[in-house]
């Protein structure tokens, strides 16, 4: 059976291959990494294009390819993992480039992994676990392993694979600009997962099945969940609560939990899926830390649109989430180096980034940024904590406001808040022409 199988997937590899590509942002950093012996570890959820970028990263070298989530499989566990090698061998020849997608399916699958880099092979794995990073490769292959995060696309490699170049010229062009907005507000709609953005597939429908799916393979069924109605309502409970707080004692009622344990297990599941991201409160007293509510985001704004309950989200909570998730994307780690603050007379501040001890700016998201309102409680909220959050050298930190499209600077006590519109906040480390 594993000869047919590898044969199979040999005709996937080639057809995958021969697709047109959107070069993702981490390619070429990615690339470096590639004649490293260091085992190179692509993460990411279901569908967010890390088995095409894998295979892109090796599409210069000879090397064996193999899917450990092919529904033809026998059971993994019942996988002869030395008669897989050998029919990869008799597939592929001799190299020593292998890559191994999905490889969470494969039980005990670091023992096997190990094995094969210590006989000196280059290896690419690919995972939809995120606890494959915090728990299972800091345990098994520390210091052998280079991880690479993939998520569904970000705003410059949607416009990649919208063929829409961004110039000053076009930018300047009412009715250019016009179809510009048009296509982040797109994006901030229906997302980046790439069968979206590249395909003419209706979103709701494809991203409300892949959500279910996801729930399904890797949370319910990996975790053997008894209560799959009860983590199925408490995913939809997350999203239709987007940005917001929460309490798991608190949440744990309003959903019928008998046992705050199951929950906190169920909120873990959810996020190691890649489904949700929870926002720690930033403060120097660890108790503060643990005992405040922290704030939930989305992985992707199309499943947030996908899965809500009303007629449509707020755009104030689609666009905050966006930026939540850009902010991850360009490398910020949720609760290491990205919070959210609560100033001492409880004005929130959204986002919180920090670069070693010290505080380097502070996020606020405003789509209504010009009803005066509006304005006037950003700008205290910001005012407020860029004074209470000084403490690294008295250096104030970057004091933003990301609006929808609106440009200027506000002076208030002595600090200066910028704001900046949501479209050049998101290309403003492209090169516009």
């Amino acid at each position: 059976m594993l000869k047919s199988i590898v044969s199979k997937q040999k005709q996937d590899k080639e057809r995958l291959l021969s697709l047109p590509y959107i070069e993702r942002a981490k390619e070429k950093d990615a690339q470096k990494w590639l004649s490293s012996d260091l085992i190179k570890v692509i993460l990411g959820p279901r569908r967010a294009g890390k088995s095409v970028l894998a295979l892109r990263l090796l599409k210069e070298q000879s090397f064996a390819y193999f899917n450990f989530d092919d529904e033809s499989l026998p059971g993994e566990e019942k996988i002869d993992l030395d008669e897989l090698m050998t029919e990869l061998k008799l597939a592929y020849g001799e190299t020593k480039y292998i890559l191994f997608d999905e490889i969470q399916n494969l039980p005990n699958w670091e023992l096997f992994v190990n094995r094969l880099h210590r006989a000196g092979y280059n290896l690419v794995l690919t995972g939809s676990n995120a606890s494959l990073l915090s728990k299972e490769l800091a345990t098994h292959l520390t210091g052998r392993h280079i991880p690479i995060e993939i998520l569904p696309f970000n705003f410059t490699e949607v416009l990649k694979a919208k063929q829409y170049k961004v110039t000053a010229d076009t930018l300047s062009l009412p009715d250019e600009k016009a179809k510009f907005l048009a296509i982040l507000n797109q994006y901030m709609t229906n997302g980046g997962y790439p069968e979206v953005v590249t395909k003419d597939v209706e979103p709701r429908g494809y991203l409300d099945v892949l959500f279910d799916a996801v729930l399904f393979k890797d949370v319910v069924k990996r975790h053997k969940v008894r209560f799959s109605e009860q983590i199925d309502n408490l995913g939809s409970y997350l999203i239709n609560n987007v940005s917001s707080q929460y309490g798991a004692k608190k949440l744990a009622n309003v959903l019928g939990f008998k046992s705050q344990v199951t929950l906190e297990n169920y909120l873990g599941y959810l996020t190691e899926a890649y489904l949700i991201f929870f926002l720690k409160r930033h403060s120097t007293k660890v108790g503060t830390r643990l005992r405040s509510s922290k704030k939930t985001y989305v992985v992707d704004n199309g499943f947030v649109t996908a899965k809500f309950v009303q007629h449509s989200p707020n755009a104030g909570k689609l666009m905050e989430n966006l930026v939540f998730i850009e902010l991850v994307k360009k490398g910020n780690q949720p609760n290491r180096e990205l919070f959210y603050y609560k100033t001492r007379n409880d004005r929130e501040i959204d986002f919180v980034l920090k670069k070693g001890y010290k505080v380097v700016e502070l996020i606020q998201v405003a789509y209504e940024s010009t009803n005066q309102a509006v304005e006037e409680r950003e700008v205290k909220a910001l005012v407020e904590a860029g004074k209470e959050l000084s403490v690294s050298g008295g250096n104030v930190p970057l004091l933003t406001v990301l609006t929808w499209n609106e440009k200027r600077t506000v002076e208030k006590d002595g600090m200066t808040i910028q704001f900046e519109p949501l479209w050049e906040w998101l290309i403003e480390e492209t090169k516009i022409a």
